[in-house]
């Protein structure tokens, strides 16, 4: 086949209509081979002889969109030097932007003699492995706009591509578990009735379930293992692999962006599913392992594991930088997808191995006129030494607040000492946030995640029920802070499942009015059960799926979600765009209508606070410039056992109505849809329960 010198950028196969251009960098290759396929699997073998600044380049004529393709690198192999080049692994484009097919795993696949690791293996890998596949980047994106909904109007939704519509009744048989799926008017409409503004998608990257799971029978279902940083997963597509799924995603996007949903990815670029040095090679191992990993400087066949996956991207190389960057912006450009959350942040703000808030991966990501335009959420935390980082990320971005998350579960579950850092938690962690110059907003508020227990499993089991993974129970965290309400599992006492719906409606109200950014899990709104496995990460079955049949179950908890997010909608004073600034906007009251005092906080067994605020006197004005008014709110929160009877204390004046009161199924009994006089008068709070009092105007 005759082939043109092409052109070194772009990276990866860029088809322009007429023919595709191939790039690919690797400082340590001497020889890098472009391997086409056949619609039979024959290969096909071209020298990419044209290299500029270590990227080997070529442009084939007529070559388009379906053809299927990998390549392979000679040079040396030398593990203990972390040299581990190796022609006869076939080997995916990092820049690849649809893959076709699975991993099937064998020994071929290793660049290694399982029975000796210090003998290279020569067996082809091709059989085994998937291939990239040239796409056709054009669409018909029509007038989509993205959203661009304010950080403090935000509600994030925390899903599944495949679990969440696999068993939902209203979209067709062969839409379930895909792209289409998520993007059918049922679940469109779902998702707005519960006020959410933004989908964050689990991994959506191509990814790799790894050989252990796969010889226990189970899978990666969470998707944590990308070998393909550009690649939309192709097992969530319902059109097909060659690449139909890059259409799919685009379309599920469109879709979501016309109800005002944004999307989010859940990105992990902090490892790779090539695993430690004992791992398969399938692309950047094979392509420059000393450029794409973090090696030990003292043993370079080790890698340096910051992520508990066995290797760490290597962010200090500038090609494995660019690589993450130019996945970042592709995403951004081509597939409009609306911001990130990126697994084990900390993973990427090692430049040696403190974490380093101002790294190079940062101050790229500042910079970038596209990047630093969208949502950035960090996990931030990894698993090395100092890796937990809450609060220390810089002022772009956003943080999954793992402090919010422990404090609440803490207080409701009736734990002494946490009312103080309870407040905080309340007001926007100004603790974490503030002094390093953002806002409520950098919080992102969750209670419930994919990595645990749903909301259901929190308030019915205390230890961990993960014997279904097949790792005698040892995996997943014994820190689950939940508490089973008297009961461990399922239980036909009315009085625990009573008081487990109340701790339900606790955890959303407080989630819903706290100020920061509230992220929900998905299907916690329908009493999602995992039956206490806290660590679901290989059930790709009822253990993870949404069950949509509690939805007729659950029709109360799933009302009282709709009722939270159109009172956080309609009062911007659960929802400000800056910390409360004193007396005057908030006041915190103990249950006898007093000022708390220092005394008052300090007290172990104190859990019953009163928090008024005073929608009046929000200063700030709207996005749009107006000025900004509201009601004011009293909310009275009881942590403890006993009913309390809260007094209103007589500045406060005035008639207030009950707009939300978590003993009632759908939060607001008709017997006290009533007004309650403020001038001295009482409100009971039943043990373990939150009334919220709204003013009347």
């Amino acid at each position: 086949m005759h082939i043109w010198p092409g052109a070194p950028y772009p990276l990866g196969a860029t088809w322009d209509g007429w023919g595709t251009n191939f790039a690919l960098f690797s400082e340590a290759a001497e020889r890098v081979e472009l391997c086409l396929f056949d619609d039979s699997g024959t290969e096909e073998r071209i020298a990419l002889t044209e290299v500029d600044g270590f990227v080997w380049h070529g442009y084939l004529p007529a070559i388009g969109p379906g053809q299927r393709y990998g390549y392979r690198v000679h040079g040396s192999w030398d593990p203990g030097r972390g040299e581990r080049c190796a022609p006869s692994k076939l080997l995916l484009d990092p820049y690849g932007k649809a893959v076709d097919g699975d991993v099937i795993w064998d020994e071929a696949l290793f660049d290694y003699t399982w029975s000796d690791p210090r003998r290279p293996n020569h067996a082809d890998s091709s059989p085994f492995m998937p291939r990239n596949v040239v796409v056709n980047p054009f669409f018909d994106w029509g007038n989509d706009r993205p959203p661009r909904t304010p950080y403090h109007e935000t509600v994030i939704y925390e899903a599944h591509v495949r679990g969440l519509t696999l068993r939902h009744p209203e979209v067709p048989l062969h839409q379930r578990g895909t792209y289409a799926g998520l993007a059918h008017p049922a679940v469109i409409e779902h998702l707005k009735e519960i006020g959410v503004t933004a989908v964050e998608l689990l991994p959506v990257h191509q990814f790799v379930p790894e050989q252990a799971l796969n010889q226990r029978g189970l899978t990666n279902y969470w998707g944590y293992n990308t070998i393909g940083f550009l690649a939309p997963h192709n097992r969530y597509c319902s059109a097909g692999m060659r690449g139909e799924q890059v259409g799919e995603f685009k379309t599920m996007v469109k879709a979501l962006h016309e109800a005002g949903i944004e999307v989010i990815l859940d990105v992990v670029y902090n490892h790779t599913a090539e695993g430690n040095h004992r791992g398969p090679t399938l692309s950047l191992r094979g392509i420059d392992n000393d450029a794409y990993y973090r090696l030990d400087d003292r043993e370079p066949w080790r890698y340096i594991d910051y992520t508990g996956c066995g290797n760490s991207l290597n962010a200090r190389h500038p090609h494995s930088l660019q690589l993450i960057m130019d996945s970042l912006r592709y995403w951004v450009l081509e597939m409009h997808v609306d911001g990130f959350r990126f697994d084990l942040a900390s993973a990427l703000a090692r430049e040696l191995h403190d974490v380093d808030r101002l790294s190079t991966f940062f101050d790229l990501v500042q910079q970038d006129p596209v990047v630093s335009q969208v949502k950035l959420i960090a996990e931030p935390w990894d698993v090395g030494e100092g890796g937990y980082q809450v609060g220390n990320f810089p002022p772009l971005w956003t943080e999954w607040n793992g402090k919010y998350r422990d404090n609440i579960r803490d207080f409701w579950r009736g734990e002494p000492g946490t009312l103080a850092e309870f407040a905080s938690r309340l007001t926007g962690s100004s603790d974490l946030y503030e002094t390093s110059g953002r806002r409520p907003m950098a919080s992102i508020n969750f209670v419930t995640c994919h990595d645990g227990f749903t909301l259901l499993d929190l308030v019915s089991y205390n230890g961990k029920h993960n014997e279904g993974n097949g790792e005698d129970n040892r995996d997943g965290t014994d820190d689950n802070r939940s508490w089973n309400c008297g009961t461990e599992g399922p239980s036909p006492d009315p009085a625990v499942n009573e008081l487990r719906a109340r701790q339900q409606r606790n955890f959303l109200t407080t989630l819903f009015l706290s100020q920061g950014v509230p992220m929900m899990a998905s299907g916690d709104e329908i009493g999602r059960t995992q039956g206490g496995n806290n660590n679901a990460y290989c059930q790709d079955n009822d253990v993870s799926w949404v069950d949509w049949t509690r939805a007729t179950a659950s029709r109360d908890l799933l009302a009282f979600t709709r009722r939270l997010a159109r009172l956080r909608r309609r009062h911007p004073v659960f929802r400000r765009r800056r910390f409360f600034q004193g007396t005057a906007d908030i006041a915190w009251l103990t249950p006898a209508g007093e000022k708390m005092t220092s005394s008052d906080w300090e007290q172990g067994y104190a859990k019953a606070v009163a928090v008024f605020l005073n929608g009046e006197a929000i200063t700030e004005p709207d996005p749009r410039g107006d000025p900004v008014t509201d009601c004011k709110f009293l909310l009275l929160f009881n942590a403890g056992a006993d009913p309390i009877a809260f007094t209103l204390p007589d500045r406060l004046g005035g008639e207030w109505e009950i707009v939300i009161d978590t003993t009632a199924e759908d939060g607001v009994p008709p017997e006290l849809d009533a007004s309650v006089d403020g001038s001295g008068g009482k409100v009971e709070v039943a043990g373990r329960a939150v009334t919220v009092l709204m003013s009347k105007l």
